[in-house]
């Protein structure tokens, strides 16, 4: 990682701080008054030992000092601790705001552009990388405030009992983070491949884990386990790296600190054997300036120490911050969504104009177009073509997933101006794969709908077909169907997709396909639920099965991402064009 790059990474996990800037300054000031507790605390023992064994004094006539010294420990333990919690709800506050962030911009982006990655990938951005900085913003912004500030405050109560020992201090002080920059310089470049390899790990243990039985079936199992224990092994050896350079910053802290502290340990004892006569002012040495100076010695290195410690803390955020840096400073090209958040008028009939519409993919990739039509309420349009006609981007582009140029309204309203919001929720979406969250099937069903009465759901079962199976399961609406419906048949899972589609009330309906890997039993009853459903409300329906379109108001043929043929089912089949042939090929496969 570039200088250049780290510095930038740097200055943008300074910026997200913001909401928790208050945080950080009780923290400061916490640490602050801390510090001062410290010498109170130095200065009272000092005053207790120069009493006791230089002046004799009587311990009885001390037990004011004493009280003062315990409850000044007291105060520090709470002190510190509040500080530590003070400074978790920083960080606490910070991971939620950019996990917020991370998640309205995947949102933002649609499903298209996070398949680009795997999920195991993702969780180890949202999740990991995420937690990784919360020391940073707990710990290692106040620290570097505090190892400017402490050191300074300590110097001012040493310089006027004993100058030559604020003199070591104040000399040796800047070796400490001169080398720590030192040995740091590649921390950074070392976590930031660290989380590259972790989420490559992840992405593909989660990925294998899933099509195991793909795996298995054609003999790659142990082919993949090699694989997984190679990437396992790179893992391991990066995260030895990370580790080793934190346990060499603590050593370069430890010598160079414990150096210094022996060198006023040096000047003070041969100042007690009246080798050395100065740094006193022209006074003789005390025990009392001696045992302070010794005593906030290592506390005058402690916050260097700790802004030590905590860079490390610091590299590993800079580490995770570039690929949440890189996702948040995605932009959709060529045209953003969402951004005058314009609200759709209830109960207003839906007519969708495209006039010149190209659309694009986040790499700037021109899927389809230019494209030219008009979608009028309440009608049904197939959408047919070859794979890769440019069917589904068109779909896409509706449901606000992929970028566009040119003009695509919703009565009369540009859709990027639209609130997606808001606009989705006038549609309901049958997909080849729909997603089944890990609940029941009632749950399922009820997934966007949740204030449906049981009759309604009953209905939208009945005529989804789903009623067919449920009698037969042993909880009934009840099951519990697994992660993306393990315990279900395809068929299964997909009528339980269309029953919720059915149960929630619309203004589009998009069905991509919705038969696709689905048995012949399966395929019908899917089919003959959405030909019903379809009538009630405008459906733009994209299949391979011709015999189906025949049913739809129009159907449309795409080429290349373009429409070249528009009409009836018995028009298109009696014309020699693009349907004709798809027939004609169809016939032939069968």
């Amino acid at each position: 990682m570039d200088k250049q790059k780290q510095t930038e990474l740097v200055k943008w996990l300074k910026q997200q701080s913001a909401p928790a800037k208050h945080w950080l300054r009780l923290s400061m000031l916490l640490g602050i008054i801390s510090g001062l507790l410290i010498i109170t605390q130095a200065w009272l023992l000092a005053t207790i030992l120069q009493a006791l064994i230089i002046d004799n004094v009587q311990r009885e006539q001390l037990l004011v000092q004493f009280s003062l010294l315990i409850c000044v420990f007291i105060v520090k333990a709470i002190i510190n601790f509040i500080r530590e919690s003070v400074g978790f709800v920083c960080g606490k506050i910070v991971r939620q705001q950019i996990r917020s962030m991370v998640l309205n911009k995947l949102n933002q982006l649609g499903p298209i552009w996070v398949k680009n990655k795997p999920a195991g990938s993702w969780a180890t951005i949202i999740l990991e990388q995420i937690e990784d900085i919360q020391d940073y913003y707990a710990r290692y912004l106040p620290q570097m405030y505090l190892a400017a500030m402490i050191p300074i405050i300590i110097l001012i109560a040493i310089f006027p009992l004993n100058w030559a020992a604020g003199l070591i201090l104040f000399i040796t002080a800047p070796l400490i983070p001169l080398f720590m920059i030192l040995v740091g310089m590649g921390a950074a470049d070392v976590n930031r491949r660290n989380f590259v390899a972790l989420a490559r790990l992840s992405g593909r243990f989660l990925d294998r884990l899933r099509g195991l039985d793909t795996l298995r079936l054609f003999f790659r199992a142990n082919k993949e386990i090699k694989d997984i224990e190679q990437a396992t092994e790179e893992f391991r050896k990066i995260t030895m790296e990370v580790l080793r350079m934190a346990f060499l910053s603590s050593v370069v802290l430890e010598f160079f600190a414990s150096i210094s502290i022996a060198i006023v340990a040096v000047y003070f004892g041969f100042s007690y054997l009246g080798e050395l006569h100065f740094g006193n002012y022209g006074i003789p040495v005390t025990l009392f300036s001696g045992f302070l100076a010794l005593i906030l010695a290592p506390e005058f290195f402690q916050p260097l120490r700790d802004l030590g410690t905590y860079y490390h803390a610091k590299a590993q955020a800079v580490g995770a911050a570039e690929s949440l840096f890189t996702l948040l400073a995605s932009i959709e090209q060529p045209s953003p969504l969402s951004q005058n958040n314009k609200l759709m008028t209830p109960a207003q009939p839906l007519t969708i104009t495209a006039q010149q519409l190209e659309i694009f993919s986040h790499d700037n990739v021109r899927l389809a177009g230019p494209l030219n039509f008009t979608l009028l309420p309440n009608q049904r349009i197939a959408l047919v073509g070859q794979s890769g006609a440019g069917k589904s981007s068109l779909l896409n582009a509706l449901l606000g997933f992929l970028p566009y140029r040119g003009s695509l309204t919703v009565n009369g309203i540009e859709l990027r101006d639209l609130d997606m919001a808001d606009w989705r929720k006038q549609l309901s979406w049958v997909g080849q794969n729909p997603h089944l969250p890990a609940q029941t099937i009632i749950d399922n069903i009820r997934l966007y709908s949740a204030e449906a009465s049981a009759a309604a759901v009953n209905i939208a079962m009945e005529n989804a077909y789903v009623t067919e199976y449920i009698k037969h399961l042993p909880a009934g609406v009840d099951t519990q169907i697994g992660e993306n419906g393990a315990r279900l048949s395809v068929g299964q899972a997909q009528r339980i997709a269309v029953a919720r589609a059915l149960l929630n009330p619309c203004l589009l309906l998009l069905l991509d396909e919705p038969a696709a890997s689905l048995d012949m039993q399966s395929e019908q009853r899917v089919m003959t639920a959405l030909n019903a459903a379809s009538t009630k409300q405008t459906t733009l329906l994209v299949t391979h099965l011709l015999a189906e379109a025949a049913a739809y108001d129009q159907i449309w043929v795409m080429e290349h991402g373009l429409i070249i043929e528009q009409g009836t089912y018995s028009k298109l089949s009696q014309t020699k064009g693009a349907f004709s042939r798809l027939l004609t090929y169809r016939v032939e496969e069968i």
